[in-house]
């Protein structure tokens, strides 16, 4: 694969153009949207087009990138980063990337401005891509002999480089032996449903779908010997936030025994933020859990709470496997030997 080329499966990049897979489309339609620069690449990261912080960050170092190729100077590459790194408030991934795009514009000449930027975006994907592999190994040496997995949200390709984060572990485990996946739907968006069902199926392994309601049941029963999950912001001392319900799984694995294992690239740690209280969580909009069934709008009056992620203090968590290796137990040193 030349650098001006990179494909992924949410991804392709032809050295010019970005386009993404339309997530909010899936599992039904899979439509591909070609992106031009900072402001639509932005917007399909707002309306969830392309999400997982791995995968957020990816395409906004490729937004930038276009909009600085299209208007070359310092004023696109201002407007473009800044549009950019507001488009989501949670994922840290996404001010890393187009930070460091910003950076490798800056340091290059007049001429070489753009270049600059469209060579850092492409070595941003394929750090992330390469990371995953690595993510795959550690995740599934740290888990050998679990054989029944659970997750919640999504952390595979459509998040993440290469075959995701928690995904990637799972697929590894899959191909060292049976493994069975239960998969949390992963309500309000169902991310779970809607897409780990869907990357579990094209890659055959044995999955369940489970109502986020029952998970925590089912771990207490004796049916799962591990839970993996991805993450959107790790904070200094492993402090992780993640798809909200991740919570309530750590600490039903807690009560269960059970390792609750994170799984995620370096470039998710927040290093500059003490620890989780400081994590922005956004809130999404009311109308995805007011209506429901056949009704458009069941209950338009009701006050609603509709927080995307929660915060799993670093002491529920077993282990947080990276790139670079495995932090455990996941604590402030362990979580900056990871970074050195």
């Amino acid at each position: 694969m030349s650098v001006a080329t990179q494909s992924h499966p949410a991804l392709r990049w032809d050295g010019r153009r970005l386009e993404v897979l339309d997530q909010t489309l899936l599992p039904g339609t899979e439509a591909w949207l070609s992106l031009s620069g900072a402001d639509d690449t932005a917007e399909a990261i707002r309306r969830l087009a392309v999400r997982g912080a791995p995968l957020i960050g990816v395409a906004a170092a490729y937004g930038l990138a276009m909009e600085v190729a299209r208007q070359p100077g310092l004023g696109a590459l201002e407007h473009g980063w800044e549009v950019l790194r507001d488009a989501r408030p949670t994922a840290v991934n996404l001010a890393y990337a187009v930070d460091r795009v910003r950076a490798a514009a800056l340091a290059a000449g007049p001429t070489t401005i753009a270049a600059a930027a469209r060579a850092e975006a492409q070595r941003i994907h394929a750090e992330e891509d390469a990371a995953s592999s690595a993510i795959a190994e550690h995740g599934a040496s740290l888990l050998a002999g679990a054989r029944r997995v659970a997750t919640h949200c999504n952390a595979g390709a459509l998040a993440a480089g290469g075959s995701g984060t928690a995904l990637a572990v799972i697929f590894e485990l899959h191909a060292r032996g049976p493994l069975r996946v239960l998969a949390g739907e992963t309500r309000p968006l169902l991310q779970g449903a809607r897409l780990t069902v869907w990357e579990l199926a094209r890659a055959g392994v044995e999955h369940e779908l489970v109502v986020d309601g029952a998970m925590a049941g089912l771990i207490a029963r004796g049916e799962v010997d591990a839970v993996i999950v991805g993450c959107d912001r790790v904070a200094a001392n492993g402090d992780t936030a993640n798809k909200v319900g991740t919570y309530g799984l750590a600490l039903a694995a807690r009560a269960a025994g059970i390792p609750f294992v994170v799984a995620g690239p370096t470039s998710t740690i927040d290093a500059e933020l003490p620890d989780g209280g400081g994590i922005a969580i956004e809130e999404r909009d009311a109308a995805e859990v007011r209506s429901f069934g056949a009704a458009a709008s069941t209950l338009p009056d009701t006050p609603v709470r509709n927080p995307a992620f929660d915060v799993t203090p670093a002491s529920l968590i077993s282990a947080l496997v990276t790139e670079r290796g495995v932090a455990q137990p996941v604590d402030t040193a362990s979580v900056a030997a990871l970074l050195q």
